[in-house]
């Protein structure tokens, strides 16, 4: 299995403001100024955390954008309001390991989900795009532990507004 972190952040390293919304990401851009639909073209599981779903259950037709694979949030919640989107709770490193060695499984938004897979080394690939915002504070994309991570600048690209580069192990 590959492991992906796919995501946006402000200049100054966060994915949310202090309130955990997402509207300064909505006025500086739009996914299709971005390389998304090919990158998701290769995804076949997609895990995210309660934070993340309640920023995106109520746009307009998400269940058909991520109809392709299998969806799954972390949450203490037996029931999500999205039928395609299946919750799960427990360790997300176990959670992930059982996938099979084929799976592309992308990491959606959170940190609570991400950085126990930095923390397992388990991330393959990181594409981070910025977006030109300063939020001053919000939730940071990356809590892991101290431990020092390494990783290798594959790729820069330039999407509208949006800055990516894409890592890996």
């Amino acid at each position: 299995m590959s492991v992906y972190f796919y995501g946006c952040t402000s200049m100054d390293g966060y994915l949310a403001d202090q309130n955990g919304r997402l509207d300064w990401l909505y006025q500086t851009g739009a996914a299709e100024e971005t390389n998304y639909d090919a990158f998701y073209k290769q995804m076949d599981v997609m895990i995210m955390g309660k934070k993340t779903y309640a920023e995106i259950e109520h746009l307009e037709n998400i269940e058909s954008l991520y109809a392709p694979t299998e969806n799954y949030v972390f949450t203490h919640e037996k029931e999500l309001s999205l039928k395609s989107f299946k919750p799960v709770k427990g360790d997300v490193v176990r959670f992930v390991r059982d996938f099979a060695p084929d799976k592309n499984i992308w990491i959606v938004g959170g940190n609570s989900v991400l950085a126990p897979l930095l923390d397992e080394n388990m991330v393959d690939k990181l594409f981070i795009q910025v977006a030109p915002v300063l939020l001053g504070e919000g939730i940071p994309l990356f809590t892991q532990k101290q431990d020092e991570k390494r990783y290798r600048l594959v790729e820069v690209n330039q999407f509208g507004p949006f800055a990516e580069m894409v890592f890996e192990k």
